[in-house]
């Protein structure tokens, strides 16, 4: 199984970037899919998920500001990051699981390497 994230940057505040992540290998039982997200010196937290009948679930800190959506015929999940704040700046982290209960509280079965965000002037 692999997750190839793509679409990490600088932007200025306010700015928006979109990441994906599409998996890849032996997948099996795709129900959750989504980003968590890890600051220096802080663990990691969930961003937003989605389920394959596209369910969705935000962190407060990202609602109304992020999207997410997937592709499920391409196993590829999106991030839309629109007004970006220095507080967003983490390496953010793409995943996929069977349970959503789990996925919203513990984790991801399956991580990709993180890509890097930075919001900074």
């Amino acid at each position: 199984v692999q997750l190839q994230a793509s679409g990490g940057g600088l932007v200025q505040p306010g700015g928006s970037l979109r990441l994906s992540c599409a998996a890849s290998g032996s997948i099996f039982n795709i129900n959750a899919m989504g980003w968590y997200r890890q600051a220096p010196g802080k663990q990691r937290a969930l961003v937003a998920a989605i389920t394959s009948g596209g369910n969705t679930n935000y962190a407060d800190s990202v609602k109304g500001r992020f999207t997410i959506s997937r592709d499920n015929a391409k196993n590829t999940v999106y991030l839309q990051m629109n007004s970006l704040k220095p507080e967003d700046t983490s390496v953010y982290y793409c995943g996929y699981g069977s349970s959503w209960y789990a996925v919203l509280n513990y984790g991801m079965d399956y991580w990709g390497k993180g890509t890097q965000v930075t919001v900074s002037s």
